[in-house]
């Protein structure tokens, strides 16, 4: 069964698109663990550890995470498959062990939202506007980084939203939930992605919007 992880709150137009793929979508919902505006986030609760199809998935336990930054960060590592960014102060202790376990390189940022500020594009590439990955993750060669410009998405009792949590990579796909030609970065983030042999859908109908990825 193909299943992605995906926020009660996402867009119709993209949960529609996705059940038109052959995906089974599970929604994230919950109330009273993490702040509000990320309650129904996937990449607050779970982590896929890597871009394949069947990459392992790890689920938090209400146990794992806090009300507050950086216990509500606990699950919110980027993982190529790989690497797994995050700031491993705050990571969730069973997360950790399962990226060594793995044999995963581990980089150490001072992002808590790490997923959050990442897309993801395959095992040796991503796309950050956070300077501090940028710098942490270019000490790895074979690591290739687009460094693109805060801000420019949506996230409803934030002052704005990340682009990693408004993404997802869809088998050969990165989907944006929202406009991403409203992106200054448009043509970067494209040609990037496409010189990857990979193509970009977005929805022109709406503001790009942070939704916790889609996982």
């Amino acid at each position: 069964m193909k299943k992605l992880y995906i926020s009660k709150d996402a867009d119709p137009r993209l949960t529609a698109y996705l059940e038109s793929l052959g995906y089974t979508l599970q929604y994230i919902h919950s109330q009273g663990i993490v702040d509000n505006a990320i309650a129904s986030h996937p990449d607050i609760f779970l982590c896929k550890m890597g871009v394949a199809q069947d990459a392992p998935v790890y689920f938090a336990e209400e146990k794992d995470l806090g009300a507050d930054y950086p216990a509500e960060a606990a699950f919110n590592a980027a993982c190529t498959g790989k690497y797994f960014i995050h700031n491993l102060s705050c990571t969730g202790e069973k997360l950790l062990c399962a990226a060594k376990a793995m044999g995963m390189e581990l980089i150490d940022v001072k992002q808590g939202y790490t997923k959050c500020s990442v897309v993801i594009v395959d095992e040796n590439a991503i796309i950050t506007y956070d300077a501090g990955i940028v710098r942490a993750c270019r000490q790895y060669p074979e690591l290739q980084v687009l460094q693109v410009s805060p801000g420019f998405v949506r996230l409803d009792g934030y002052d704005t939203g990340f682009i990693g949590g408004a993404s997802g990579r869809v088998g050969d796909e990165i989907i944006f939930h929202g406009d991403l030609f409203a992106h200054p970065d448009f043509q970067r983030i494209v040609a990037f992605i496409e010189k990857r042999g990979l193509t970009c859908r977005w929805f022109p109908e709406f503001k790009l919007t942070d939704i916790g990825s889609i996982l």
